[in-house]
């Protein structure tokens, strides 16, 4: 059933009393995909306010080079206020300091936040509030207006995942995978450093009973089964709608991107992309080895290079003896490989029809990418929910190859044979191509289910008639 029309009628009748609050988490893995959020929920003609920072709503809008300018239009933005404690320079860290930084920032916006609520809670007759389970305590109060309502987007997470490693453990129930697919399952333990765990856990105790219903940045279609979206409702009186995916839409004309011209002139399904999420940060030694790897497999190659820290660990001596730099981007010397400092999007680099694979640490926001844009991954985890994602991927969807065996160590040099090998394969092998014809398939069934009818459709429609109701 396809309830667009009915919901487009009732909007009409409802005028602006109906209005939506996205309060994302502050950081730009979180930011964008609320965005295209926003603009899916706008779509229907609902009031959408988004709540952040200033210079983060000035740099979301400033990407959001690809969305339908009446979209965005629909989109009201505000301004959160904050005096943020200063961040001490010399704390000891698990993770790139910016985490910190992102925390220290989201926990001093409830304040903001809750005037805001309390300004338009006299102006429409519901509120309904979509928030990021890591802005928790700073929405705390949203159970205080009897006219507002509130919901989870889980935007950087799948279903598996979020079902491995945070409700199994709890609650007891089966895993629904095969026996032999569930021997191989790698265990959540030393994934989670201590500081994500503590910053996960308070955030937990304020969700409390406050939350409606969650909304999943995943589907049916793109896990391969409904069992882990619906067992995430057990023994919960919440609703749960999977609506993916929820990504950065590509633009068709040519954006000015030297990588994209670059990948223009390469042929179809040859070129293999490296990149990894801001979380991740590799010793010298292990750029090193990865360098030394896409050189031996003689594959075409763009490479996202930065580190989280802003330091200077991607651009060491020993990656300066094998490449030539230039302004704006840098390729190697022989033309096989190209390395980029200039930012592009990610979707539209996975888009792009000479790539052939995706070397990444398997989080959700690039799963998702990979997934839609139906290119293969090589998954090589380095924390938290990666090894599941990358399990999901490579085992269950079986769309990919990992790097190496999830029971090795996280801080194990892998060799630069070892990425030759898996590289070679992906990217020159008939067991590459058999990978490659599965991840594409499956990302024209993705793709599909977005379109009316389609199942992620469907459960958008529902989701905005429950909301309107």
């Amino acid at each position: 059933m396809d309830n667009t029309e009915n919901i487009a009628n009732l909007k009409k009748q409802l005028g602006d009393e109906v209005v939506v609050v996205m309060v994302p988490f502050q950081t730009q893995s979180h930011l964008d995909p609320f965005l295209q959020f926003a603009c899916l929920i706008s779509s229907y003609g609902l009031s959408v306010h988004y709540l952040s920072l200033p210079t983060y709503n000035q740099d979301t809008k400033t990407r959001a080079t690809a969305i339908n300018p009446s979209d965005l239009a629909n989109i009201h933005f505000h301004d959160l206020q904050m005096t943020p404690s200063p961040l001490d320079p010399d704390i000891p860290s698990e993770v790139p300091k910016h985490f910190h930084l992102f925390w220290n920032v989201t926990m001093h916006l409830r304040q903001s936040i809750t005037s805001f609520l309390r300004d338009i809670s006299s102006k429409s007759r519901r509120i309904v509030m979509i928030y990021d389970c890591l802005m928790s305590y700073n929405v705390q109060d949203i159970s205080s207006f009897d006219n507002a309502e509130s919901y989870i987007f889980n935007p950087v997470i799948s279903a598996f995942g979020m079902y491995c490693d945070h409700i199994f453990p709890h609650v007891g129930l089966p895993i629904p995978i095969e026996q032999q697919l569930l021997q191989k399952l790698p265990s959540s333990e030393g994934w989670y450093c201590d500081e994500i765990m503590r910053i996960s856990s308070f955030q937990v105790q304020y969700i409390g009973n406050s939350s409606a219903g969650d909304i999943h940045n995943t589907s049916q279609v793109m896990e391969g089964t409904n069992a882990f979206i619906e067992l995430l409702g057990i023994g919960q009186d919440k609703k749960q709608w999977a609506i993916g995916p929820v990504l950065r839409p590509t633009k068709k004309e040519k954006n000015g991107f030297p990588c994209l011209d670059w990948l223009d002139k390469q042929p179809p399904k040859s070129v293999l992309y490296v990149s990894y999420d801001l979380l991740t940060s590799f010793s010298d030694e292990q750029i090193k080895e990865l360098a030394m790897g896409l050189e031996l497999s003689k594959q075409k190659f763009i490479w996202l290079l930065y580190d989280p820290d802003n330091g200077d660990i991607y651009l060491g001596a020993d990656l300066k003896r094998k490449f030539e730099f230039h302004a704006g981007f840098e390729e190697r010397l022989d033309g096989v490989g190209l390395l980029v400092r200039d930012w592009a999007p990610q979707t539209e680099i996975l888009a792009h029809s000479s790539i052939g694979g995706f070397l990444c640490a398997c989080d959700w926001t690039s799963c998702v990418e990979t997934i839609t844009m139906g290119v293969p991954i090589i998954a090589w985890p380095t924390h938290s929910d990666h090894p599941k994602n990358g399990f999901l991927l490579t085992k269950m969807l079986k769309i990919g190859l990992v790097i190496r065996e999830w029971d090795k160590k996280r801080d194990e040099v892998v060799t630069a044979s070892t990425i030759d090998n898996v590289v070679r394969k992906l990217m020159a092998s008939e067991e590459g191509d058999e990978i490659r014809k599965r991840a594409k398939e499956l990302g024209e069934a993705v793709r599909k289910s977005t379109e009316k009818g389609g199942a992620s459709q469907m459960e958008l429609d529902y989701f905005i008639a429950h909301i309107t109701r």
